[in-house]
């Protein structure tokens, strides 16, 4: 009977996971055919977890680092460095790492005439006993066309495991990004 009940609730989990995404605009059968997206990633008007703007996180976690040896400077550094130094990488990396085939890549450096354009609306950067979350907004579209293939949105996405508890917020938060691509791919893999 336990047995059972286990599977029951794991079943509704991973339903109720797999369910936290909502296509604004568009459908998935519009990208049929496109094998190369030019992936590019947007921060603005970010919002993180229990603060009005991502400049009162900042202030308050710099405050707390002022007495140290220039902590506060390079807190508000790496914040804005990992982005393309961890975050933008380990998203690509992973994406691309789930189309072992090649059937859909992604490269900041493509000419492809597809964009994928990533904003990131709202982070949870977690702790070292909590992993990261995330919530984005996927566009793609042909690039210069104000017209979207698909507009789809990711609510609160849990960062995989591998880097869910990590002390560097960079790769716990880099983890979400990671889980965010392979939610995407899930539902780019049905139209392949």
């Amino acid at each position: 009977m336990k047995k059972g009940i286990t599977i029951i609730v794991l079943c509704f989990t991973c339903f109720v996971s797999a369910q936290r995404y909502k296509i604004l605009s568009g459908s998935l059968d519009n990208l049929k055919g496109i094998s190369e997206y030019k992936v590019t990633f947007d921060y603005a008007d970010l919002k993180v977890d229990g603060f009005a703007t991502e400049e009162d996180f900042l202030k308050e976690k710099m405050e707390k680092r002022q007495d140290r040896d220039n902590k506060a400077l390079l807190f508000k550094k790496n914040w804005y460095d990992d982005r393309a130094n961890i975050y933008e990488p380990k998203f690509i990396e992973y994406f691309n790492n789930r189309f072992p085939k090649g059937e859909l890549k992604i490269s900041k450096e493509s000419s492809s005439k597809y964009t994928m354009t990533i904003k990131t609306t709202w982070i949870y950067p977690g702790y070292v006993v909590e992993p990261a979350k995330l919530s984005a907004t996927i566009t793609l579209s042909e690039t210069g066309n104000s017209n979207p293939l698909l507009v789809i949105a990711f609510e609160k996405v849990i960062g995989i495991e591998d880097n869910a508890y990590n002390v560097n917020q960079g790769y716990r938060i880099a983890g979400a990004y990671e889980k965010l691509a392979k939610v995407f791919t899930i539902q780019l893999k049905r139209i392949l």
